[in-house]
């Protein structure tokens, strides 16, 4: 399994995109290397492997990359959260602020059940908005939510405070 350090050293940041003032994390590099992805899906699984967890749920876009395969290593169900208007069916929702706005995100009501044992996945935690929303959607669904897994966390964006229900917090890289 590579190292952390070989993960961190791949992730490119890339000044104002999309917008000015944004510092975008590039994390393709680790993908299109087939040591670093799958060293990159180990290390996120790795603490809940013992967990029992039964679904993995990813927040659009980026989560959808890695979410899959952190779930099919668990041994789980994978479960899209959505922005609003993209799922087909019957949807529970939640609106959340964001630097320069609002948004509103969704997941299918019947994709989380109360006995679900649920790990919240996305490849960044920045300012924790979205990664908030998604935990007030699991909860309302009654499930357990037995953490959350990043690939890439900014600590200086503190997205941590706005995850204040004592859920395992784990990340893979702090830049």
């Amino acid at each position: 399994m590579e190292s952390v350090d070989a993960i961190r050293k791949v992730i490119r940041t890339i000044p104002d995109f999309p917008k000015p003032g944004i510092n975008f994390k590039d994390i393709t590099p680790i993908l299109s290397d087939l040591a670093l992805l799958k060293s990159a899906v180990q290390h996120l699984k790795k603490p809940f492997e013992d967990q029992n967890i039964t679904k993995v749920v990813a927040i659009e876009s980026r989560g959808f990359v890695l979410g899959p395969m952190v779930a099919l290593e668990l041994g789980a169900g994978f479960v899209p959260v959505r922005k609003e208007g993209k799922l087909p069916r019957e949807t529970r929702s939640v609106a959340y602020n964001l630097e320069y706005g609002s948004d509103r995100i969704e997941i299918h009501l019947d994709s989380v059940l109360p006995s679900d044992r649920v790990l919240i996945h996305d490849d960044l935690l920045a300012t924790g908005g979205t990664a908030a929303a998604t935990e007030t959607l699991v909860e309302r669904s009654g499930a357990e939510i037995v953490g959350f897994t990043f690939l890439v966390e900014i600590p200086e964006l503190n997205g941590r405070a706005k995850l204040q229900r004592n859920h395992k917090i784990h990340v893979v890289v702090r830049t």
